[in-house]
């Protein structure tokens, strides 16, 4: 009515605000086009009906992605060697790998290829080497959790006809991130699951394929997304991911770090950071070259050094304590943490090593392990006693380490004439 008395100036509202808003960010001709004819509805209907307020979210949402916006990508690659180390001790495969990878970027000016998937065991630093490279590509960070994602629309988003809608969390965090080419980390891959609302991993399909990702769909936008400018790389603890996803990356193992490697990075990373983080200074604690050994050998068993990083900050907050209660003339100037005093701080130790027997006794022998945080030493024992012929395994023993003791018995019995022993022997007796 006030729009036919002429009393309305359309330009001065809030209507006339959002179709200039809607020019002014460079959408897709599609995207505008749809956003100004929404527009148009969201004119003929109430201020106050839900309707109305439904279209109100969507051109939020659609004008708060950044359609043009980007980031000054930086390609030099020299730059992004050191940044990579200076932020990881070690993994020089895997910084080499990446380094050629950004090569790539560099030559084609633009993210294209394969996807990286770092794949490690948990603490080796999968999530801090996608930050790093994003600082190393001058690239915004984003990260997304995929543990425990089973809805299809957290990466698709949910329909409008649904109330309280909302765009998928792809287009949410790159909207966050303000830039349409930031580097976004999928973390977990791996865990992500499926039910009855939808499959999540076979809606990343598209997301992580090349060929396809300059076309995504997100289900609230209602519009294709140009995603081909993100830089995607997915971290995962295990290769337990649906084929075609997995068919869809490149494979980067990132191994356990050595023990050598693990004293380097307490003593140049995790000691540092718990001293800054536990408000002492550098002069007030020092923490001697066998402590660290110990630390590793006997207070930490993991692939990582999520454990080392937590008995380092136990053992800062104890000097911090010591330092608080005690008067200034009780505690000398440097707390010095050494063998002698190390278990006055971190109690007695978690983990005990087996000892390698060096000379060759008779029916024992030193055998190893794989596991999870890298081996274990294994004796192996073989007792013989009066029986019929019985071999007894115990021990918990696996399918490949059955296999040997049965290859073992085979071999023995081959060559019974050169080792002296009586055919009958084996009918005569047990093995345990």
């Amino acid at each position: 009515m006030q729009k036919e008395l002429e009393e309305l100036d359309e330009n001065k509202t809030d209507h006339g605000q959002l179709e200039t808003d809607i020019k002014a960010a460079n959408m897709p001709a599609a995207a505008e086009e749809k956003c100004l004819a929404e527009l148009e509805k969201m004119k003929k209907m109430a201020p106050m009906s839900s309707e109305a307020t439904v279209l109100r979210n969507y051109l939020d949402h659609m004008l708060a992605y950044p359609w043009a916006k980007r980031s000054d990508a930086d390609n030099d690659l020299a730059t992004a060697r050191d940044i990579l180390a200076a932020s990881h001790y070690g993994l020089a495969e895997v910084k080499k790998r990446i380094v050629e990878y950004l090569a790539v970027q560099q030559r084609l000016q633009k993210p294209g290829g394969s996807i990286l998937c770092l794949v490690g065991p948990p603490g080796v630093g999968k999530t801090s080497i996608g930050k790093s490279i994003a600082k190393a590509v001058n690239r915004k960070y984003v990260r997304m959790a995929l543990g425990g994602v089973r809805d299809e629309a957290e990466i698709r988003g949910h329909r409008r006809t649904y109330i309280g809608a909302l765009p998928g969390k792809i287009v949410q965090n790159i909207s966050k991130a303000g830039v349409n080419n930031p580097l976004f980390l999928f973390d977990e891959i791996d865990k992500m699951g499926w039910d009855h609302r939808g499959d999540p991993a076979s809606a990343m399909l598209e997301v992580l394929d090349p060929e396809q990702n300059h076309t995504f769909n997100d289900h609230y936008m209602e519009v294709d997304i140009d995603l081909s400018n993100v830089m995607f790389i997915a971290t995962a603890n295990s290769l337990d991911i649906p084929a075609p996803l997995l068919d869809r990356m490149e494979i980067i193992r990132i191994p356990g770090y050595t023990e050598r490697e693990k004293i380097a990075i307490g003593k140049q990373y995790l000691l540092p950071r718990n001293i800054t983080r536990n408000g002492l200074k550098p002069k007030e604690i020092s923490v001697t070259d066998k402590a660290f050994e110990i630390i590793v050998e006997n207070y930490t068993r993991e692939a990582g050094v999520r454990n080392l990083d937590r008995e380092l900050g136990k053992l800062c907050r104890k000097v911090v304590t010591e330092i608080t209660l005690n008067d200034s003339e009780a505690v000398p100037g440097k707390i010095s943490i050494s063998k002698n005093n190390l278990c006055n701080y971190l109690g007695a130790p978690k983990f005990q090593r087996d000892a390698l027997h060096q000379e060759a006794q008779i029916g024992r022998i030193n055998g190893l392990a794989w596991t999870s945080v890298g081996g274990e030493l294994l004796n192996i024992e073989v007792a013989v006693l009066p029986g019929k012929g019985k071999v007894s395994l115990t021990g918990k023993l696996g399918e490949v380490m059955k296999e040997s003791v049965e290859a073992a018995m085979t071999v023995v019995k081959t060559h019974v004439v050169g080792l002296g022993v009586s055919h009958t022997f084996f009918q005569e007796h047990d093995f345990h």
